[in-house]
């Protein structure tokens, strides 16, 4: 099997790389309609893919509604950079003529780019990516490659980045709505630092809300309010250790009233291990997590088990699992945690979906989790009232948590997707607002 790499940054792809496919100009329509064209399916599984704006952009394939009438399958995954952007990895996979070969490509957003500035880096790279398909069939002859040298020449040696890698981000919220006899506010806000490099990460970030919700109640003469606050702190130091290993510290500091919590603090250092190379994560990882430390509680009310404070140690396992492939995805997650003073004191979270292509034009979904409960220290001794219990304004005692969803979904027609039309909605990247 051919196997073929190129890593684009988002500075390459906006001044230094603008190299571009074009076609004899036609009607968009009738070229997509040409026998000759390349046959493509485009599958974003982990981020937005505009394909209206595909489409418009690159006219001279024919877009092809199933991949099993293709003959060349685009699959886009993507995951977070350290930065704040996104790193979006193309994998152009042959089918038909071109079975057997496999080229990679990708494409590196900042976090200060447009929607406007990622899609157009994004179409950029899948038409370099197209070229060595379409060099192989009969349009190759209407296409031509062109090369805009930069404005400024790149700086020789390198870099200087005077914020050491850090990446600060802000951001404050609100929300309020009313009518006559009810109203409510909430708040929120967030500060996050972030050093992301190859050998070490660093991630810390701070949030809060407050929420105020008041109901009139006329025939009692008498308002209900619930009022909320979730303050929290969060830190992660991770080192790399080669391809597969990873050690960190953990930190955390919770304020929660749903959860009777004055303040939780949790600590401690974590080793994880990655059945596949890190740097193919985007496409799978199997990781297998282990964390010991210790857990701090302040209590609001005194708990069930007539605690106002308590310090207790704490371990957890986790295994997590993501796919992405061209018949489709899995990711899953199984999180066992355990207080070591009581051993009875523990939880099980189970959470997963996957996406299956069982056969031409029919997919079959399913996302859910389930969760036994058996550590909730933080009970209240003062128990609930039927209006708290009611409006689940404090979390009550439960030994079990689960929800599902499950749905199929099927398309026929024609195979063609090469036509778009906007008109009245259902254009890509389109927000509406109707009545």
């Amino acid at each position: 099997m051919k196997r073929h790499a190129l890593r684009l940054s988002a500075a390459c792809i906006a001044c230094a790389l603008p190299l571009t496919a074009t076609a004899a100009q036609e009607p968009a329509q009738q070229q997509a309609q040409a026998t000759e064209a390349l046959r493509v399916f485009l599958d974003c599984q982990t981020f937005h893919c505009d394909f209206d704006h595909f489409r418009r952009e690159i006219p001279y394939v024919n877009w092809m509604r199933d991949r099993q009438d293709a003959q060349l399958h685009i699959l886009g995954t993507a995951q977070r950079t350290g930065g704040g952007g996104m790193e979006h990895t193309l994998t152009f996979i042959g089918l038909e003529q071109f079975a057997g070969r496999v080229d990679t490509l990708v494409y590196v957003s900042s976090n200060t780019d447009t929607q406007t500035e990622v899609r157009a880096g994004l179409v950029r790279t899948v038409t370099l990516g197209l070229i060595p398909y379409l060099a192989g069939t009969p349009i190759a002859e209407r296409l031509r490659i062109l090369y805009e040298a930069p404005a400024v020449a790149a700086p020789a040696g390198p870099v200087e980045d005077p914020w050491n890698l850090w990446v600060f981000t802000v951001r404050v919220g609100s929300n309020l709505n009313g009518e006559s006899e009810w109203r409510y506010f909430s708040g929120n806000g967030s500060i996050s630092a972030n050093r992301t490099a190859e050998d070490l990460k660093l991630d810390f970030s701070i949030s809060g809300r407050y929420s105020r919700d008041a109901t009139d109640v006329p025939e009692l003469d008498t308002t209900f309010v619930n009022e909320q606050q979730r303050y929290s702190f969060s830190g992660l130091a991770v080192w790399s250790i080669g391809d597969h290993w990873a050690a960190g510290i953990r930190a955390s500091a919770l304020k929660h009233t749903f959860v009777n919590q004055d303040l939780a603090v949790r600590a401690g250092p974590a080793l994880e291990y990655n059945l596949y190379p890190y740097a193919e994560s985007t496409r799978r990882q199997l990781t297998f997590q282990y964390r010991v430390g210790v857990a701090a509680f302040n209590y609001t009310e005194v708990t069930v088990f007539d605690k106002t404070s308590e310090v207790r140690p704490i371990h957890n396992a986790q295994v997590s699992v993501g796919i992405q492939q061209p018949w489709g995805d899995i990711n899953a997650s199984l999180d066992a945690s355990q207080f070591l003073h009581d051993l009875e004191r523990h939880r099980i979270d189970l959470f997963g979906g996957f996406t299956i292509r069982l056969f031409r034009g029919l997919n079959f979904h399913m996302f859910g989790g389930a969760s036994r409960i058996k550590d909730q220290l933080f009970l209240s001794g003062a128990g609930l009232t039927p209006e708290e219990r009611l409006l689940r304004t404090r979390q009550f005692e439960t030994a079990f948590y689960y929800f599902a969803n499950i749905s199929f979904s099927y398309r026929f027609g024609s195979k063609f997707a090469n036509v778009v039309n906007p008109r009245m909605g259902g254009g890509g990247g389109m927000i509406f607002f109707g009545f």
